[in-house]
């Protein structure tokens, strides 16, 4: 069974190291919303989202029909999967599971495309020529999960247009992509308007410490496609509650200036910290940081009460590998601590 992180329910009292949420957490602002669309949730909630579509116009710069949300961005990943139902699939290895978890619930072969740690997991041109002719879906993340690796848009550029002469449908993740501070340079949104089957993904869940209201959105101009997921997807999927919370965090610009200035100067101590001990340390685009050590490193820490996210369980990893967010300055001091101890 694959594990995800942030099973803080199994493991009560620990510094949760695991998920890697917004070090600032939940805006007051978006408790207060969700507490109200609590409230008010004797009435069914919008099925159309159509008040948080229009807010995400004009923060996505995306006209309202291009978007569709979701109860989270797994829930438009499982969507588009069951709308398409692709036959064939090409993943990166490693990469977020829940692509393969869709597909193959789906019934869809999926092939993989590995990545290599002497290239510190890098995706490279042969990605773009695995692109064949029969590859009907194409599931990318940027910053890729877990190992924080960004991939320059220039090289994305290539992938899309190689997606475009197969006919490939092209799912790009950027849930991640607004905690690297440099959203402007990587994203692909001004490609939507080129091609009609590329379909970018992304979540209020990390940016806005929201993770257990579950709101995420698609963004696709292909009208066809739309309505399909429409057709293919339960009504009422993100609740009231979720829909009101998103409207409040869309309007949090101080809170996400600031989240990204703190996350970054953490970062950086981090990064340095995890050096400092010897420990090989890979991507860290976002606010998550993939290392390499003992293989049993990742207990020692939880038995210390720190819990990290051992990467062995996946595709294209061993034992050895982890990730860890981006906490407070006291959390880390405390991380840190456990670190060196350890080793």
């Amino acid at each position: 069974m694959h594990k995800h992180g942030g099973d803080v329910y199994r493991n009560v009292g620990v510094i949760d190291y695991s998920a890697n949420i917004n070090l600032k957490g939940m805006p007051e602002s978006v408790i207060d919303a969700a507490c109200q669309g609590v409230k008010m949730s004797f009435n069914y909630p919008d099925v159309e989202c159509e008040e948080l579509r229009k807010a995400l116009e004009k923060e996505e710069g995306v006209p309202a029909e291009y978007i569709r949300c979701g109860n989270g961005a797994a829930d438009i990943i499982f969507g588009l999967v069951y709308a398409l139902k692709p036959k064939k699939a090409l993943l990166l290895a490693p990469s977020f599971y829940e692509y393969e978890q869709a597909l193959r619930a789906a019934g869809c072969e999926v092939e993989y495309y590995y990545l290599k740690e002497e290239t510190g997991f890098t995706p490279d041109r042969g990605l773009i020529d695995a692109i064949k002719n029969d590859t009907d879906i194409l599931f990318v993340c940027n910053p890729n999960n877990p190992t924080g690796v960004l991939s320059e848009r220039d090289f994305l550029s290539e992938m899309v247009e190689r997606c475009r002469e197969c006919g490939t449908y092209m799912i790009l993740d950027e849930c991640f992509i607004d905690l690297t501070g440099q959203q402007d340079k990587y994203t692909l949104k001004e490609w939507l308007k080129v091609y009609d089957r590329l379909v970018i993904l992304k979540a209020f869940t990390k940016l806005y410490s929201m993770p257990g209201l579950r709101l995420g959105y698609g963004l696709c101009r292909n009208k066809e496609l739309m309505d399909l997921l429409r057709e293919t997807s339960q009504p009422w999927s993100v609740s009231l509650p979720a829909q009101m919370a998103g409207l409040a965090a869309l309007k949090e610009k101080e809170y996400v200036n600031d989240s990204l200035a703190e996350i970054a100067r953490q970062k950086e101590r981090l990064v340095s910290g995890l050096k400092e001990m010897g420990i090989k340390v890979y991507g860290y685009g976002a606010n998550y940081i993939f290392f390499k050590a003992p293989e049993d490193f990742g207990k020692k820490c939880l038995e210390r009460k720190i819990m990290i996210r051992d990467c062995g369980n996946y595709v294209g990893l061993k034992k050895g590998f982890y990730r860890i967010a981006v906490k407070d300055e006291k959390d880390n001091e405390v991380l840190l601590k456990v670190f060196r101890e350890v080793l």
